[in-house]
């Protein structure tokens, strides 16, 4: 291993997608020297980065804004703060027309106005151009280098992180005014396009610090896929129609509302799609929107809009889910001092309540979350001043500092958490006694996680936080579940099956060796703005 990187910087960013590079796009205009580290190769990793994504942008007309803040609000359990979709549908518009003019986004044309539509992004292209524009604005970046823990100072402030640089073969530091959580949620692992990176480290640096989370009962978001694909395009089987293996239709089986019923008959046959639905027009639209999507298809000769093809449902987590780290002003500071979080790493219930979907809400999200983090970060670092990384102390704990002597690998660990966290019926289809089981395994193995888990190499210590960060994540999920004992937005129990006007609140949770849970702020609560 070579000698350790040692960086000093007013603001670090962790995590390279949309939401990342916003809030390094924002701090540095807001006058902070930026670094940001990413896990891949920023630009390119992630869930948004190979896929096509819509985007919640919405002209500022009243009418239009107060239709598309009611799209979603009841699938979300009347969980959503109009306040904050305000500020998201503003935000979200402005950064859009940006992207378009200085950060050079091609957008499509619409023939017969001549206007440019701004209301979906090509992944690949987006992230290419982020990339770009940060860099442009004087953003460091360092590619292929994961975050494994925080540093704080003397009184707990969060001051920098400390990770492995995998190419480079060598440990780095970052000494920090504040720090940027935008490393994206966790999918656990389930092989969903782009998730690969996305294995909640961000949730484990945050909990680690103190940090709280809010609706992670929210988590358990699974796509419809092709059998043996990771490709997710869930909105496009708002078009199909779903078969039995008899070849009679699936009743109730749909994209939006209809996936516990798909994954209740898949527990006992196969269940097939045919995107029978789409006119030829809608049909182009959906090869030009995604092409990738397609590809698994023409390259097996099957042509998804007249055969019928094997669907199954890969687990999307936090990702698609709306639980994250909770945030408690406007500027996306978290309950952490020198701590902000932004994208799928933060909660998206101010927005979505306890249901969102692919892209739309997550990518306008992104984008406005990220840039009121690193703004407020970067007026944070200003107060704060810099700092001497031997000044810090490292917080990191599971997989990197054993309590006894390493008893378990990362590979079993992995395993074991996806037993209790993948199957349909512990997490999709919840039930108050199978996710206590559940539940109860992952307790076990957080123990011995937290007492065995350890590694030397750099690779390895990567590993090994990212098997600690899924079981932690479980944990706090499966918590929140059984603390809601009603069924609302995606959090759906089999034994409380209404829907509780008592629980119209947020569950708020943390905690690592001992989780808690707590009632948080009902729905429309205001929170304090950000001076």
């Amino acid at each position: 291993m070579t000698e350790l990187l040692d960086l000093s910087t007013d603001v670090l960013v962790i995590g390279g997608g949309p939401a990342g590079a916003w809030a390094a796009l924002r701090a540095a205009q807001s006058g902070a020297d930026v670094v940001l580290a990413d896990k891949g190769y920023c630009g390119t990793s992630g869930a948004t980065a190979p896929s096509g994504t819509g985007v919640w942008y919405v002209q500022p007309d009243p009418a239009e804004r107060a239709k598309a803040k009611a799209s979603r609000e009841t699938l979300g359990g009347h969980l959503a703060d109009h306040q904050w979709m305000d500020r998201v549908l503003h935000q979200t518009y402005v950064n859009m027309n940006l992207l378009g003019e200085e950060g050079r986004y091609p957008f499509p044309v619409d023939p017969d106005t001549g206007q440019q539509i701004r209301t979906g992004l090509q992944g690949p292209e987006y992230m290419r151009r982020m990339r770009a524009w940060i860099k442009r604005a004087g953003v460091r970046i360092l590619d292929h280098s994961p975050a494994l823990e925080l540093l704080v100072d003397a009184d707990g402030v969060v001051r920098g992180a400390a990770g492995y640089q995998r190419q480079d073969h060598r440990d780095y530091r970052v000494a920090a005014g504040a720090v940027v959580i935008a490393s994206g949620g966790c999918a656990f692992l389930s092989r969903a396009l782009g998730t690969n990176v996305d294995t909640g480290d961000g949730a484990l640096m945050a909990a680690e610090v103190g940090a709280t989370f809010s609706g992670m009962e929210f988590s358990n978001a699974y796509a419809i896929v092709p059998a043996n694909s990771t490709i997710t395009k869930t909105a496009y089987y708002g078009y199909a129609t779903f078969f039995r293996a008899d070849g009679s239709v699936l009743e109730g089986a749909g994209s939006t509302k209809g996936r516990s019923v798909i994954a209740r008959t898949l527990l006992s046959e196969p269940v097939y799609a045919q995107l029978d639905r789409a006119d030829d027009v809608v049909q182009r639209q959906m090869r030009l929107g995604q092409p990738n999507f397609f590809l698994q298809f023409d390259r097996r000769g099957i042509n998804p809009f007249t055969d019928r093809f094997e669907v199954s449902m890969l687990a999307e987590g936090t990702v698609r889910g709306t639980g994250g780290i909770e945030v408690v002003d406007d500027s996306c500071a978290t309950t952490v001092p020198g701590l902000f979080a932004a994208g799928d790493a933060a909660t998206r219930e101010r927005i979505c309540g306890g249901f969102t979907g692919g892209g739309s809400h997550n990518s306008a999200w992104a984008m406005s979350s990220g840039s009121w983090a690193g703004t407020g970060a970067a007026r944070f670092a200003r107060s704060a001043g810099r700092i001497r990384a031997s000044e810090l102390r490292a917080v990191g704990r599971a997989g990197l500092r054993p309590t006894s002597r390493s008893e378990v690998d990362a590979p079993a660990v992995v395993a074991a958490a996806q037993a209790e966290l993948l199957p349909y019926e512990k997490n999709l289809l919840r039930d108050g006694g199978r996710v206590q089981g559940a539940l109860d395994e992952l307790e076990s193995l957080w123990t011995a996680v937290s007492s065995g888990l350890g590694a030397d190499s750099g690779d390895q210590r990567v590993r090994a936080r990212q098997a600690a960060a899924i079981t932690a994540v479980g944990r706090w999920m499966y918590h929140s579940a059984l603390a809601r004992t009603e069924t609302r937005g995606m959090s759906k129990r089999a034994d409380f099956p209404d829907l509780d006007p008592a629980q119209h609140h947020h569950i708020l949770t943390g905690g690592l060796d001992e989780v808690w849970t707590a009632a948080g702020a009902l729905k429309g609560a205001e929170l304090q703005v950000a001076s």
